[in-house]
């Protein structure tokens, strides 16, 4: 199974759509009568629908197994062919494009086994995905960006380490096709973290994201740092991340890492592990970056 472990719960939804089509018109007559002698044809094939959404996983290995928060089964006719329509919710880290599917292919299949006593020459068609909404793919995020990472550790700073956070973090950006312009080691000091979140803010540089000296230590100094410089602090950025952590590690609750904006410029201070670091990316993007739209005065939608 595909690992989702890094991703995070949002709402996704999808509409699926199948289509039987019968040979007689008889056939639609009866059942629209209910005249069908294994049953209701709508209400058995819904039933049956709404089990198959529920139970995708168990028969499509690579499925996750998920919450369905809501499920609605539609039919429509027309002429000789009926219309069915799925859809599915949920709030979780992964889609619900081919429980959608499901639905539709069994609620066909339940209507095909309750109609051939009447009808030999049914067909199903046209199974697929007619919209989906949630996940990264749902908008488009700024990709212009003028990003720097800066590395605060006294050990890397003296050669002691090599940093490994810093680098994870310039190549998780480099998956959101964000570049990193600028890469530096500074040591555990309030004077040169502030003095260098200054120059990148009146450098012009949109994203700076400091990684290490968030904890507490007596040496992690980065969010006394940079705090007193915001313009706008964004307390929900940081809220978010460690709540993503905290389902992971109880720890996560020790991060005191701080966002907000110096002039035009967003600064987030990450955690100096590797992992802490890149769980805090994985929290925050894309999505995050629909900040940059919002800063420019565009509306939320």
């Amino acid at each position: 199974m595909v690992n989702i472990t890094e991703s995070i719960s949002t709402l996704r939804t999808a509409v699926a759509t199948a289509v039987l089509t019968v040979s007689r018109p008889e056939t639609i007559a009866a059942v629209e009568n209910r005249q069908v002698p294994k049953g209701d044809v709508f209400e058995f094939s819904r039933a049956a629908g709404l089990l198959a959404v529920k139970k995708t996983s168990d028969v499509i290995p690579d499925c996750h197994p998920l919450p369905i928060e809501y499920a609605s089964i539609t039919h429509r006719i027309e002429d000789l062919r009926i219309h069915i329509r799925v859809e599915v919710h949920t709030v979780y880290r992964t889609g619900v494009e081919v429980e959608a599917m499901h639905g539709a292919a069994v609620t066909a299949l339940t209507m095909y086994d309750m109609l051939k006593p009447l009808d030999k020459g049914i067909r199903i068609s046209d199974i697929c995905v007619e919209e989906k909404t949630g996940g990264k793919s749902e908008r488009r995020h700024p990709t212009d960006l003028r990003c720097a990472v800066i590395v605060c550790s006294d050990s890397i700073a003296q050669g002691v380490k090599e940093d490994s956070a810093g680098k994870n973090v310039i190549a998780l950006l480099e998956t959101q096709g964000l570049p990193v312009d600028a890469y530096e080691v500074l040591p555990d000091e309030v004077s040169a973290i502030r003095a260098k979140a200054l120059e990148l803010s009146g450098a012009g540089y949109d994203l700076v994201l400091f990684t290490g000296g968030t904890g507490l230590s007596p040496r992690d100094v980065t969010p006394e740092a940079v705090s007193p410089l915001f313009d706008r602090t964004v307390p929900g950025i940081m809220e978010a991340a460690r709540s993503f952590g905290q389902d992971r590690t109880p720890y996560a609750m020790l991060s005191r890492g701080v966002a907000g904006f110096i002039g035009k410029t967003l600064v987030l201070t990450l955690p100096g592990s590797t992992r802490g670091a890149r769980e805090t990316l994985h929290a925050l993007f894309p999505h995050i970056l629909h900040i940059f739209t919002v800063a420019q005065g565009a509306r939320h939608e």
